[in-house]
């Protein structure tokens, strides 16, 4: 949620902005005196900002003698952003306004694995069909967010030796897509947009948040203060490969022990294998569960501890004011974020889980497109980069 500007602080028309996001409509007045500026600078701040389209006059408030004073609101409809989610076997693609509304989506079964070329030129193909779908032109989009199922330098949007994505590692995905649609494109882990579109859309009390995905894999988004915390090189909360105690099943990482290959979906799918019951996957697993299986009941509720067990030094740790269970085995029922429950109450520091939440995600599965797209909608709007544009360049 967008933070107000500190009154008495330099105030250009982006911090402004970043007031009205709120959606509240307010007078010039009233911007004035929650920034401390002077009546005409908040009138060139506001008149810059009409003119750019961001903001849009709301209508009148009720006069106390002479003319009513307008007022302006913030308006998403303004641009529109791409937001694309790509998971190793699926890509979900949609266009939002710049408050994260959607407004087309397209789904389609894509593997990863068939390169980056194939899976890119499906994200550019399907970008332009759903701008025809809004009816909108080119020159309103933003950018386009790209999330993607491996460990990615944020900086320059390469993926770094993922281990499910051949022929992606140091590929320039920023400048394939830019080539093709010439708007900045940002990239992320997969993870961390699906924390930022669950934090965004249903979260945004919370300012410090994690995200665990438990799927074919497993991993976590760190929300820190409202924002994506990536750490050194991008590699934040990478839980999956943390080891779990007593455990000794070897990980495609080439450890052993480590979290994903003893609680992921891939995992509980091997092991109901070998007890003789059929399952490909994690959406197997959550079949089975669903429909009551006890051996497959009883195997989420242990991926759920296991996972609780690696999160409780996190909580320890990090201190957050809720953890978010969402990926396809959060779709087996109550059994995984009960299993989570159990250990970290037991394990974590009473202060650290005396106010702390554990829930269900809410936002299903667009919460990784709109990520995508809040990503850049964050960059874009940034107080200090919308002050040195040129379109928001005033004097006043």
């Amino acid at each position: 949620m967008p933070r107000r500007p500190v009154p008495g602080a330099s105030v250009g028309a982006g911090a402004l902005l970043k007031l009205l996001r709120d959606g509240v409509p307010r007078t010039r007045s009233e911007l004035s005196a929650l920034t401390g500026l002077a009546r005409s600078t908040v009138t060139g701040r506001v008149d810059a900002l009409l003119a750019a389209g961001l903001i849009a006059p709301t209508g009148e408030t009720a006069s106390t003698g002479g003319r009513p004073p307008a007022t302006f609101a913030f308006n998403p409809a303004a641009r529109i952003v791409l937001g694309a989610d790509l998971g190793a076997t699926h890509a979900r693609l949609a266009v939002t306004d710049l408050a994260g509304r959607v407004l087309a989506v397209s789904n389609a079964d894509l593997d990863i694995v068939s390169g980056p070329e194939t899976v890119l030129d499906w994200v550019v193909d399907n970008g332009r069909k759903l701008l025809d779908e809004v009816d909108r032109p080119a020159s309103d989009l933003l950018g386009v967010g790209i999330g993607l199922p491996g460990p990615v330098e944020h900086s320059t949007g390469r993926a770094v030796n993922p281990p499910i994505m051949p022929g992606w590692d140091g590929f320039d995905v920023p400048s394939y897509v830019r080539e093709r649609i010439p708007v900045p494109v940002m990239v992320d882990n997969d993870v961390n947009i699906m924390a930022l579109g669950e934090h965004f859309t249903a979260w945004p009390e919370y300012e410090h948040l994690l995200f665990i995905k438990a799927a074919t894999g497993i991993g976590c988004g760190i929300i820190a203060s409202g924002q994506v915390y990536r750490g050194a090189q991008g590699a934040a909360g990478d839980m999956g490969h943390i080891r779990v105690a007593g455990a000794d099943v070897h990980c495609r990482c080439g450890n052993t022990g480590c979290l994903e290959a003893v609680a992921s979906g891939a995992a509980i799918a091997a092991k109901l294998n070998g007890q003789g019951i059929p399952a490909g996957g994690s959406l197997d697993v959550v079949e089975l569960a669903r429909s009551g299986s006890v051996p497959a009941l009883r195997l989420v509720r242990q991926a759920g501890r296991d996972i609780g067990e690696v999160l409780a030094g996190a909580v320890n740790f990090f201190n957050p004011s809720i953890i978010v269970i969402g990926g396809s085995l959060a779709l087996a029922g109550d059994h995984l974020i009960a299993g989570v429950r159990e250990v970290i109450y037991q394990r974590s520091l009473p202060l650290a889980t005396r106010h702390l939440r554990i829930a269900a995600a809410r936002t299903g599965e667009s919460s990784g497109a709109i990520g995508a797209g809040v990503m850049v909608i964050e960059h874009a709007l940034e107080p200090a980069r919308l002050d040195a544009s040129t379109e928001l360049n005033t004097n006043g």
